[in-house]
């Protein structure tokens, strides 16, 4: 459309996205935060996708904050905030790719969605719904996904990219995490796992290798809840996943910081992560009546 667009992410992400057209013009706020706060200051319009609150981007967010282009949030997360001048947002859809979709069709432009354009935005509903199978998956969700294989995204191509590609220090990774560190809580219907900063560097674990790590926990018989501690040096991160009724934001929210959707949701610790394992541990009492 001849619009000048440039896409900044808050911190780096995983390997298995970075097949993705157009990928290798992102800038890292991180890598490169002068031309990050350069490119905000500059712009009319900002993006704001898959978040809601500007603390979502970490440091970045102070500059979002601060410059003066109009801002549009496209997101389907709880509780958002009111930074933005414009919203498309809501909890009802699967993924912030699905509304962007949606964005596209009521600007009335499906027509320029492209192999590039489609294979980008089936990627984003496909990881979000942990390939379709959220509960968050609506038949729109499937009437999109159609949409984007007519306009040339091929599922096998992009399945193949996304989880047939990781290192195999990854793979390693991954066999010693549910061998070793996999604990059952059987009284609450609980899996956990508690990630060392030392067991990251032993793998040489990057961003985005511990992605999908925590949803082995609920392919367990029995198992309802399902969380990933992750000593991160600075902070322990913390991902949690559950079934049927059990609020993961809401417990996330109450004891660690966070939040998130209802059945996956996020949260962080300053505690040690012998003191978070514990803390957590003490806090399933509390939701006692949701796991058993």
């Amino acid at each position: 459309m001849g619009i000048e667009a440039q896409v900044i992410s808050p911190t780096d992400y995983g390997d298995f996205l970075k097949w993705m057209p157009g990928e290798s013009n992102i800038i890292n706020y991180e890598l490169n935060e002068s031309l990050a706060i350069e490119m905000t200051n500059q712009a009319e319009i900002i993006f704001c996708l898959d978040f809601n609150s500007l603390k979502r981007i970490n440091q970045y967010g102070k500059h979002v904050e601060a410059a003066s282009a109009k801002k549009v949030m496209i997101d389907h997360h709880l509780e958002p905030e009111s930074f933005a001048d414009y919203a498309l947002h809501s909890t009802l859809a699967s993924s912030a790719s699905e509304l962007v979709f949606l964005f596209i069709e009521l600007m009335e432009m499906v027509d320029v969605i492209d192999e590039s354009i489609a294979s980008c935005i089936y990627a984003g509903i496909l990881t979000d719904t942990a390939s379709f199978r959220h509960s968050s998956t609506q038949p729109s969700t499937h009437r999109v996904a159609a949409v984007l294989l007519e306009k040339g995204a091929k599922p096998n191509k992009i399945n193949e990219a996304i989880y047939d590609n990781f290192s195999a220090n990854r793979t390693r990774f991954m066999g010693y995490c549910l061998n070793e560190k996999l604990q059952i809580l059987d009284e609450y219907h609980t899996a956990l796992m508690c990630i060392t900063s030392d067991e990251l560097k032993r793998y040489e674990i990057i961003t985005g290798d511990t992605e999908g790590l925590v949803n082995w926990g609920l392919s367990i018989q029995g198992i309802r809840f399902s969380v990933l501690i992750v000593d991160r040096t600075v902070l322990r991160k913390m991902s949690f996943r559950s079934k049927d009724n059990f609020p993961a934001n809401e417990f996330a929210r109450t004891y660690f910081n966070g939040g998130g959707h209802f059945n996956a949701a996020g949260g962080e610790s300053s505690t040690s992560l012998e003191e978070t394992e514990t803390r957590f541990k003490l806090a399933l009492k509390d939701y006692r009546h949701y796991l058993t």
